[in-house]
């Protein structure tokens, strides 16, 4: 998702928002807000109007506000601004943490204004600087981080919320491990060179789930340098797997030195076809590799200087034969496989699902005679139906549930719903000022609610309604 090609509201406007935004809704019994969307089944049937102009949810479902960007967090920082991935973790009784990242880009003399320390940066000495990664070149530590949020099932309430990680830039997606952290991943590569930074981004840092603080900011250079999105983890293997945010990007997966320590370092790999070397899986135009429902059996090539100061990572994997992902973003790990989107790719440009289940030996040097395969699971050729996918999440009851993260000022962004046929169907829209992006989607540990971001202004909704009854 790149935070600087579309407008956004002035910091004044964005402070009004959050004052306004009511911190509860159902779903009324309203005829449906007019639009239209393609929908090849029936999910939860029609999105009825929110009469306070937020977030659009079929009959019987309803939301809550979690939290806002500018509110003061326990800290005594506030909640920083463009929210975006996040994670979804059991604490004690019936309280979670959600960690979520905050795209805010080193680079951008905006993102200062949103960052923790508020419009002038007045709160900025509140933050440890010793644990933050990196500062701009006047001192100040950097915006980007993550917040965590400590909410309660049970009684619907923000328990506290507080920064925990700091000093980093534009932090995409992630993911989150079956050992209890949040991955945040930086989806830049700015330099001393190229941006107002001292240290070089691109890189991977874990934020532990039962953080009360803020943690110390490591990154993890062995799992590469490049334009992060998205991570996610195989719970038979150890192995990670990760997205890039590039046109021209690589799939890549990450084999640890010790699963579940990531710190001690491993191997990174790009993922080759079998059999079509530096293949493009995008059919952009009229160049189709592959038509929806067909699997390509894969293999994996081990990458160098992975964490070179050139940005050239990628272009080096391509020409020793990785296959081409078009905007690589949202992954996660289902049921012994994983989704994972590719935003602009497609005939039309507006978004691909593609699958992946690994090979029985995956890892290993016996798995290039069971070797792994991807599928081409979804390709929207209706911006109506799919428009630009970007986050997303598997649903306890198998679905993909998907934001989608699209630049029209006309068309909203949704939530999509995909059953596991690779039917579509809507579960939700934002509505509110500005059209941003919805990110960060995860469900809490009981399968209850569904969380979701509105990037900008920055606000996190719980929602609740009758999963079960979905048609299709």
């Amino acid at each position: 998702m790149r935070i600087d090609r579309r407008g956004v509201l002035t910091t004044g406007a964005a402070a009004l928002a959050f004052s306004g935004l009511a911190r509860q809704a159902s779903a009324q019994s309203a005829a449906p807000a007019a639009e239209t969307y393609v929908n090849e089944v029936e999910g939860y049937g029609p999105l009825l109007r929110d009469p306070n102009g937020l977030f659009d949810l079929p009959e019987g479902f309803s939301y809550t506000v979690v939290s806002q960007g500018g509110e003061t967090m326990d800290d005594g920082l506030l909640v920083p601004g463009q929210f975006d991935g996040m994670g979804c973790f059991a604490l004690s009784g019936t309280r979670v943490a959600l960690i979520r990242n905050h795209e805010l880009k080193g680079s951008s003399r905006a993102h200062r204004n949103w960052g923790p320390g508020g419009y002038r940066q007045e709160r900025l000495g509140r933050v440890d600087a010793t644990k933050a990664y990196d500062t701009f070149k006047n001192g100040q530590v950097l915006p980007g981080g993550t917040s965590t949020v400590v909410y309660d099932l049970e009684t619907g309430e923000t328990v506290r919320q507080f920064m925990s990680l700091a000093g980093t830039s534009t932090n995409c997606c992630g993911g989150m491990t079956p050992w209890g952290s949040w991955l945040t991943c930086e989806e830049t590569e700015e330099t001393p060179a190229t941006a107002d930074v001292m240290k070089e981004h691109g890189y991977i840092f874990e934020v532990p789930a039962d953080a009360d603080g803020l943690v110390q900011a490591v990154p993890l250079k062995a799992m590469g340098r490049f334009d992060h999105e998205a991570v996610c983890v195989d719970p038979r293997t150890g192995i990670l797997y990760q997205t890039e945010d590039q046109g021209d990007g690589l799939f890549y997966r990450f084999i640890p030195t010790t699963p579940g320590r990531l710190v001690d370092g491993g191997r990174l790999q790009a993922m080759v076809v079998r059999g079509a070397a530096g293949a493009d899986t995008a059919n952009h135009g009229g160049d189709r590799f592959w038509s929806v429902g067909d699997w390509k059996e894969v293999d994996w090539i081990d990458l160098d200087d992975v964490e070179s100061p050139n940005g050239d990572l990628r272009m080096r994997g391509h020409a020793a034969g990785a296959a081409l992902v078009a905007r690589g973003e949202g992954i996660h790990w289902g049921d012994g496989e994983l989704y994972l989107t590719a935003t602009s790719g497609g005939p039309i440009e507006r978004g691909q699902i593609l699958r992946y289940v690994p090979s029985p030996d995956e890892g290993q040097a016996r798995e290039r005679a069971r070797p792994g395969r991807i599928q081409l699971f979804v390709e929207s050729t209706d911006e109506k139906a799919m428009n630009m996918g970007d986050n997303l999440t598997v649903a306890p009851w198998g679905h993909l549930i998907v934001c989608e993260d699209n630049y029209s000022s006309e068309l909203r962004n949704h939530l999509k719903g995909v059953t596991p046929d690779g039917k579509l169907y809507t579960l939700g829209r934002n509505i509110f000022q500005g059209n941003s992006e919805l990110c960060g989607c995860v469900f809490s540990p009981d399968g209850q609610v569904l969380f979701v971001n509105i990037q900008y202004p920055g606000v996190t909704l719980a929602i609740k309604g009758p999963w079960g009854s979905v048609r299709g």
